[in-house]
């Protein structure tokens, strides 16, 4: 029987992403998030308001989606709890942050140049999308500006590198989900995914015909 319920959070379960920025001094910020979907070559993530990787992407207009895989857990996890501002906002020093500048170092992470933008990829994540910034919408936005603690960034993905390891045998376009593992982020707790449950009627749909005018563009370069 279902019952009426008040939870503080509602993380049923998203991908974990490292969103690799530039800061105004030219060194590296990487902080996880795991409020990220995409919709063809856009994305949209869900982010706090005023966090470093915030700053750096209205700043700078890009940044590097960094996927990593359930090997990569542990240095995410060394990852939690930092924050690239100093000083510290009051809402992360009451939730335990500390100030960190050498994220890559203190992940044990390896920046990567990317290709069209400026913003570092991470050598150890299976897949990397570099991407510029499109739009941004505020959280609870009818509650008046000083509560708007969230919000929303659309982003293009203008370049995508995979790994070989995920990739399909016969199609090097096609990323086999049973080699691609993604974390997941459930509850405040790690997750992976477990084996295929079910065939899915959407599959015998070609990926071809998902093909947009952006990831044509992304191709064609």
């Amino acid at each position: 029987m279902h019952q009426l319920s008040n939870p503080s959070i509602l993380y049923f379960g998203t991908p974990v992403v490292l969103i690799g920025t530039t800061n105004s001094d030219d060194t590296f910020n990487l902080a996880p998030i795991s409020s990220a979907f995409w919709l063809g070559y856009r994305c949209m993530i869900g982010i706090a308001a005023h966090s470093k990787t915030t700053e750096n992407i209205l700043r700078t207009g890009e940044c590097v989606l960094n996927l990593p895989s359930v090997d990569q857990v542990d240095a995410v996890d060394r990852l939690a709890l930092l924050t690239g501002s100093n000083p510290v906002p009051a809402g992360k020093v009451a939730k335990g942050y500390q100030f960190e500048a050498d994220k890559f170092k203190k992940a044990g992470l390896t920046p990567l140049p990317s290709e069209i933008v400026k913003a570092p990829r991470v050598l150890e994540c299976p897949v990397h999308l570099e991407a510029k910034f499109v739009a941004i919408h505020p959280f609870a936005a009818e509650t008046g500006i000083e509560n708007i603690r969230s919000v929303t960034m659309e982003l293009k993905i203008v370049r995508v590198h995979l790994d070989e390891s995920i990739l399909s045998d016969q199609k090097p376009n096609h990323v086999d989900p049973e080699k691609w593992k993604p974390l997941i982020m459930s509850f405040q707790h790690f997750y992976g995914l477990g084996s295929r449950v079910h065939s899915s009627k959407l599959a015998s749909v070609p990926e071809e015909l998902y093909r947009t005018q952006d990831t044509n563009a992304v191709s064609a370069r």
